[in-house]
């Protein structure tokens, strides 16, 4: 049976060390503050949104909502990221993406500043993640994996890891991350000729596919640690799974998170992290 590597201890840490943070930024009269920018009434942005506030309101951060209907205009959503861009009291910002379809998306990364984009989705973020820069910060969910393995121990210099998807949302700034832990890292997606072995063949498998079923028992061996960042709704049940088919994985690896319960729940402790290290350095 595998160690169930649960986000919870690993946001649990990260909060109770940002505690001193915030309390000497307040002491300095400073309020760590988040800007949430959504457009619309999508159900996963509410979900995570909700999560967003619960953990800001618990540390003691500032949020403040800009929330603008699906059908606003281009001009109105650039208005509001300038908004935010010039409000010395905000810190961080977080934008829900995807935008409805009218909307550019790319206008509105390349706008924010990448001083308070906390989610990296700025191409000075992800200039910064490739080239080892502090500009900005890499986006939370990446962020999360290596947190993740960092806590419970796992060995990131000279493993061989392969990362299984490559977005500019988990799969490349992961494999960017890895290395600058000195891991060896492979990248790989659902089009790789024989994906099975190649996860076969590494230490630690990351796997953001977006696709749930994408890594099974076939492509996974004892003393592996397996790391799921998918989030994916199954047919039958209506119930959350990942990209991993965890009934078949957890019986052969040594380590596996589980989810919900695994990743995604380590991502808001690292967006308030980012909203704290914005602040100081603001």
């Amino acid at each position: 049976m595998a160690q169930e590597l649960r986000g919870k201890p690993v946001a649990d840490a990260i909060s109770d060390n940002l505690v001193p943070r915030i309390d000497a930024l307040k002491e300095h009269g400073v309020v760590p503050t988040l800007a949430i920018l959504r457009v619309g009434e999508r159900e996963d942005d509410l979900s995570y949104e909700h999560a967003a506030m619960k953990r800001c309101e618990n540390l003691g951060i500032g949020v403040r909502n800009f929330v603008l209907p699906a059908n606003c205009s281009q001009e109105e959503l650039i208005a509001a990221v300038n908004e935010i861009n010039q409000d010395d009291t905000i810190h961080g910002c977080l934008v829900f993406r995807p935008l409805p379809s009218h909307l550019d998306d790319e206008e509105v990364c390349e706008t924010l500043l990448p001083s308070k984009d906390v989610d990296g989705i700025t191409p000075g973020s992800i200039f910064g993640v490739f080239a080892h820069d502090p500009i900005g910060f890499p986006p939370c969910t990446a962020a999360a994996c290596i947190e993740m393995l960092k806590h419970y121990g796992v060995a990131l210099e000279g493993a061989r890891v392969t990362v299984v998807g490559r977005s500019l949302v988990v799969g490349k700034p992961v494999a960017m991350m890895l290395q600058d832990e000195n891991a060896t890292v492979t990248m790989c997606h659902t089009r790789t000729q024989d994906l099975a072995a190649e996860c076969k063949a590494s230490d630690i498998v990351v796997v953001a596919a977006g696709h749930k079923g994408t890594v099974g028992a076939e492509a996974v061996r004892p003393g592996q640690v397996v790391i799921d960042v998918g989030i994916n709704w199954c047919d039958e049940d209506q119930k959350m799974c990942g990209d991993v088919v965890y009934s078949e994985v957890e019986p052969i690896v040594d380590a596996v998170t589980p989810v919900p319960g695994g990743v995604g729940s380590v991502t808001t402790a690292i967006l308030v992290k980012h909203v704290v290290e914005a602040a100081e350095q603001q």
